[in-house]
């Protein structure tokens, strides 16, 4: 379950996704989100299949891995699918006690379940092409503008950043901690739910302890190289826009404006 953690990863390459700038691929993964959940409609949903499918083949990240970013959160996913098949009303397909499935649940559930896999599959690409540093420069320079109203820009776009990168390392971290456990005899699947409850507290512990360890040396290799924050920073390499970052910016506004003629037809 580990190993198919793929959160905070990031592949290098030189597809043409790594190369657009950071933050056309954040403004475009957040146009096509808020698109898969505007629109309607099988054949508006098949258009955004396909993109999504394209824009892993540009991605040259291998599909397993981006299928693996799926896996976690694929009982979520499942849950979503069982209950909207009992709760609509509509016509009776099957009946399971006092549960109803119908085709109006089937179709809804179907629909909610995809746009959750599209949602997740794109924002792992997001990832798995931007690398963490890109990605708080990003974010830093998207949200500059509030810092006219007080918002630490900076400081955000620090933590959102580090929070994200550390979670690989927590979870190899989490592995080595429970074959260890392991090892010395502790069983985990054994017993009822609270004697495993209780089995899982020899890996929080140290979990917690290590976690706590790497902040502190985060924060004191920070001290070291006198960081105070994002006032007067500078940059090594710059962002800058250049013409394929335009053009993707026009593709996803063509995108859209396809997709949403799709949803209005049907």
């Amino acid at each position: 379950m580990l190993q198919n953690i793929t959160l905070g990863q990031f592949f290098p390459g030189k597809s043409i996704l790594h190369k657009l700038d950071p933050r056309t691929k954040i403004i475009c993964l957040f146009a096509l989100i808020v698109l898969i959940f505007a629109v309607d409609g099988w054949p508006a949903y098949a258009a955004l299949t396909g993109v999504t499918v394209a824009l892993i083949f540009l991605s040259q990240v291998p599909p397993l891995t981006v299928i693996k970013s799926v896996k976690p959160l694929s009982w979520i996913i499942l849950f979503t699918l069982l209950i909207h098949f009992v709760s609509h009303d509509g016509e009776v397909l099957a009946k399971f006690f006092v549960f109803k499935i119908t085709a109006e649940g089937i179709f809804y559930g179907v629909q909610i379940s995809l746009r959750l896999v599209l949602l997740i599959i794109l924002s792992s690409l997001l990832t798995f092409t931007t690398s963490p540093l890109k990605l708080t420069d990003a974010t830093e320079k998207l949200l500059s503008p509030l810092e006219k109203i007080g918002v630490p820009a900076h400081e955000l776009a620090m933590m959102m950043t580090i929070a994200i990168r550390f979670v690989p390392t927590l979870l190899e971290e989490t592995d080595k901690i429970i074959k260890a456990q392991k090892s010395r005899g502790l069983d985990f699947n054994s017993g009822g739910v609270v004697t495993r409850l209780k089995a899982f507290v020899p890996i929080l512990v140290p979990l917690f302890l290590s976690s706590f360890r790497r902040a502190e040396d985060l924060a004191m290799a920070m001290e070291a190289r006198c960081y105070r924050g994002g006032e007067g920073r500078t940059h090594l390499k710059a962002l800058k826009f250049s013409r394929a970052d335009f053009l993707a910016a026009g593709v996803t506004i063509l995108i859209c404006a396809a997709v949403g003629g799709l949803s209005y037809a049907g």
